[in-house]
């Protein structure tokens, strides 16, 4: 089997054998969560904090935690059965068939700097792949819900990514090049020489921005669950395509190396470049 053929394949798996009868239920609580968690984040938005700092030297605040408390309280009460990882309080239940990935902010530096660029991050997962996703900018009043064998919905509105087939074409967008290292950056420096252009910064908030079809291609590795799980389901519901540099679809045992692009033919350009140049 020729390399895009195994593509192929592993985009036309299915994710189950068929949708939960609760799935609406479950893409109203996405709505809930974000709710939730964006009017906490809205209050502390531009406002002196305290700053600490987490093993992995990332910034954490009052905000990271009460929005994921606040959240991780909803999911408990209404699905008490459901599994929940979250960034800042851990996980837990989390062998359950259903586990809600969170990340109340992705972005906590562009949040500490005044920056409208982050947001919070909501998935769902069953079996461990992402059947749901949200990517909720409360300041700018902004959310992609994506959910499978859906259309991904832009504030009440359908998503769609942009048409652009060619990596010399293509607009390409990363968090920041110190992502990267070892392998890692030489792949992202094939990739950056072959797209029209290179844009940094974004976070969560770049992947929105793809799915409504103003970035093209963005790849980032190091990622954990609560920063991929919900990009995947926005991301394909909008016609684009993301998995791992392998081509693989994303899972909650990826290794946190993401790809996405607004098609198949561009991701699967760029994937040719991240690992063959």
């Amino acid at each position: 089997m020729s390399r895009g053929d195994a593509f192929r394949t592993v985009l036309n798996a299915k994710r189950d054998d068929f949708m939960p009868a609760e799935f609406d239920e479950f893409i109203a609580m996405g709505a809930r969560l974000a709710d939730a968690g964006g009017a906490i984040l809205g209050r502390y938005f531009r406002q002196p904090l305290a700053i600490d700092l987490k093993s992995d030297d990332t910034p954490v605040t009052i905000a990271d935690r009460e929005a994921e408390t606040a959240m991780r309280g909803l999911i408990t009460e209404t699905f008490p059965d459901h599994g929940i990882i979250g960034e800042e309080h851990g996980a837990e239940r989390a062998d359950s068939d259903y586990v809600w990935v969170l990340d109340p902010i992705d972005g906590t530096r562009a949040f500490l700097t005044g920056k409208p660029m982050f947001g919070a991050l909501i998935a769902l997962t069953r079996n461990g792949t992402p059947i749901l996703g949200v990517i909720d900018q409360p300041v700018a009043g902004e959310r992609w819900i994506g959910a499978a064998d859906r259309t991904t919905r832009f504030n009440g509105k359908d998503a769609a990514t942009r048409a652009t087939r060619a990596l010399d074409q293509a607009i390409f967008n990363t968090t920041s090049p110190d992502l990267f290292d070892g392998a890692d950056r030489d792949a992202f420096a094939r990739l950056k020489a072959a797209a029209r252009e290179t844009h940094y910064g974004g976070d969560c908030y770049a992947y929105g921005l793809l799915a409504s079809g103003h970035i093209d291609v963005i790849a980032e590795a190091g990622l954990k669950p609560y920063d991929y799980c919900a990009l995947a389901p926005v991301v394909e519901g909008a016609g684009g395509v993301i998995t791992d540099w392998r081509g693989a679809r994303l899972t909650l045992e990826s290794d946190g190396r993401v790809l996405a692009a607004g098609n198949a033919a561009l991701h699967a350009e760029a994937l040719e470049a991240l690992n063959h140049g």
